[in-house]
């Protein structure tokens, strides 16, 4: 047997490929002991990505590859592939791992046939052998490697199983010289597959499986939707009602810690600064945290089980209505996080015109940082009511989804027209999904946002305080003259009720008289036909650099408000005043502010992610304008309805 081994017995790159969906991402997280994003349905990895991993005192460099059908496809991840293959952009691999579905030999071989007419040892690593197993399919793994002229390996890459195996193969792998059929010839091709899995895997698959069982419900046209609007509005009341202990508890940590540090630094701005800047600014946020991690928890759960892939089975005959492409789902679901890497999604998109729509509408799906403003808006509207508070969670992301596809369609029939290209999709088969996959996806996430916290948020609020606080106001008469009652007042109590509205008409006169407080009336005429006054105008225009920051720009603003000192941030900001005394957040501000955020377009690293995308300043403007023009369009209406409504 001719055999070409690699150039030493120490692999220095390593590619992973394969179709998407086969477990690769999942085997290149267990080899360098990473924790990429990793999703039972295809398109998870947009990108390569790189990571280490040692054995035995070899060293090897694993580049997880996107999933990919054919490497001769001419769209943007299939180049990405050719160039990893042809040392472009990175160092020639040593060695190839093809994994492989065991479950679906016969679509997995096409690719690789593509990978072997290379010049470049592999080894072929054969994943979710235990599901074959499960459905009546036996391979003799030996005798599908002498057929194919490489190492073949099982691998079971949540549990470990089989990477010993693979490292050893990879210590020699190997490329026989075996007849191959051409990869144009697509008959030739598929007679090459059958013919090695006749010769090599036993059995038959068998059929009215759990899988398919379950696929007549939720690919159903109709009750295919009604599943996912169940399970939606399940996922949402679970994370407004079990979250709320855990908010509670961080909103309670964040007040001691401002009496601590009130009680311990002197009076002055440094003061200020730090407890009703930093500790209340940054609280205003983080105290959402709870919400976002069960978020992720729960969403993540969902892609494991293989879900979501038959829920954009079910949107795509949905998605093409509107001009857009089934795999358009796959940027929409990942905007879920953060609208950054939906955008980034967008590269399996092959067709550039459906590309740049799927890019132009995928913001208008919410992200995490919107969660912050939904609690605490929602909070408003249904007080104590866990479950229309789930449906308002629910609807928010519906009246984005539905701006999205209104958008898109629009969009394809003026600005980019044409219709769609169909999508091919596989649908795996059902999990149990992984609580450590889960979790550790959970952590993750929880800590990117801990940081954004840390570093943005942070930043913003330091210098709102300083907006807020300066130019110093001098105190107004009206507040001299209730100290001077407070000082001669005969009860305690009347004493400390007429201080506490000269501290509250002083921090009301700062306010107003600040660098914040004249930028707010300055801009205010534009957004009080929604209901906003100065104080929601500057949380309005700060959250266009995040969203988030919207929250911990109000808890700026109200953090020296003394009428309600004695609650948590939430509670703080929502019993919020403007300056005659009414409250800020009435019913038709709160519903007006809702659908402005489910709308707008407030992130500026968004904006910047569109120009490299698609190449060009004129989409990245004109996705900002007309998501602001339509947010303020949409709010307005909202105002204007509610308010005749109460």
């Amino acid at each position: 047997m001719a055999q070409a081994e690699s150039k030493s017995n120490t692999i220095d790159s390593v590619l992973l490929l394969g179709n998407p969906n086969v477990g690769k991402t999942t085997l290149f997280n267990r080899l360098c002991g990473l924790r990429s994003a990793t999703a039972n349905f295809p398109g998870s990895t947009v990108e390569a990505r790189r990571g280490t991993s040692s054995s035995a005192g070899t060293k090897r460099i694993f580049i997880d590859l996107p999933g990919i059908y054919s490497l001769n496809a001419k769209d943007e991840l299939s180049g990405v592939c050719r160039q990893a293959l042809d040392g472009i952009n990175c160092d020639s691999p040593d060695a190839v791992v093809v994994v492989t579905d065991a479950t679906n030999l016969r679509r997995n071989l096409t690719i690789v046939n593509e990978i072997l007419h290379r010049d470049v040892p592999c080894v072929l690593a054969l994943s979710m052998v235990d599901i074959a197993q499960k459905s009546g399919l036996t391979i003799d793994t030996e005798k599908f490697g002498k057929k194919l002229g490489c190492h073949v390996v099982s691998v079971h890459p949540r549990t470990g199983q089989g990477i010993s195996s693979l490292h050893e193969a990879l210590n020699k792998p190997t490329r026989d010289a075996k007849p191959l059929p051409q990869i144009e010839d697509r008959k030739a091709v598929n007679a090459w597959a059958n013919e090695l899995i006749a010769s090599s895997v036993g059995g038959e698959l068998a059929t009215g499986t759990f899988t398919d069982r379950m696929d007549k419900a939720f690919t159903h046209p109709i009750l295919g939707l009604l599943v996912f609007a169940l399970v939606m509005t399940g996922l949402f009341w679970t994370i407004f009602t079990l979250a709320a202990f855990p908010m509670d508890i961080v909103d309670f940590i964040f007040g001691h810690v401002g009496t601590f540090v009130g009680g311990v630094l002197p009076a002055g701005d440094l003061h200020d600064m730090v407890v009703d800047g930093v500790i209340s600014g940054v609280a205003g946020t983080v105290v959402f945290l709870p919400q976002i991690c069960l978020l992720f928890f729960l969403i993540s759960l969902l892609e494991d089980t293989g879900y979501l892939a038959r829920a954009a089975f079910v949107m795509d005959r949905l998605l093409r209505k509107f001009g857009l492409p089934g795999q358009s789902f796959v940027p929409f679901l990942s905007a879920h996080a953060c609208a950054i890497p939906a955008i980034m999604a967008a590269r399996i998109v092959p067709d550039r015109r459906d590309r740049i729509a799927t890019i132009l509408v995928a913001p208008f799906f919410s992200c995490s940082a919107r969660l912050p403003v939904y609690v605490l808006l929602v909070g408003v509207l249904f007080i104590d009511s866990p479950f229309f508070a789930g449906l308002a969670f629910f609807g928010c992301y519906i009246l984005g989804a539905t701006a999205a596809l209104f958008t898109a369609l629009i969009v394809r029939k003026t600005v980019i027209p044409g219709s769609s290209r169909p999508m091919m999709l596989e649908l795996p088969t059902y999990k149990f999904p992984s609580l450590r996959t889960a979790f550790l996806t959970t952590v993750d996430r929880a800590w990117i946002f801990l940081k954004n916290a840390g570093t943005v948020i942070l930043a913003i609020v330091v210098i709102l305080w300083w907006l807020s606080a300066y130019p110093k106001v001098s105190t107004p008469e009206s507040a001299i003259f209730l100290r001077e009652a407070a000082s001669v007042a005969v009860q305690p109590e009347e004493a400390e009720k007429l201080l506490s509205e000269a501290d509250s008409i002083e921090y009301t006169a700062q306010l107003s008289g600040s660098f914040a407080g004249q930028l707010g009336k300055f801009f205010e005429p534009v957004f009080a036909p929604l209901g906003y006054d100065w104080k929601l105008t500057v949380g309005v225009m700060t959250s266009f650099a995040a969203r988030e920051v919207f929250v911990s720009t109000l808890a700026v603003l109200t953090a020296g408000d003394d009428d309600v000192e004695n609650v948590g941030v939430i509670q703080k900001i929502e019993f919020a005043k403007r300056d005659n005394g009414e409250r800020i957040f009435n019913l038709p501000t709160a519903a007006s502010l809702l659908v402005f955020f489910v709308l707008a377009m407030q992130c500026l690293p968004t904006i910047v992610v569109t120009k490299r995308e698609t190449g060009s300043w004129n989409w990245a403007l004109l996705q900002l304008g007309y998501m602001t023009v339509l947010a303020w369009v949409a709010a307005f209406i909202t105002f204007t309805i509610v308010s005749g409504m109460v």
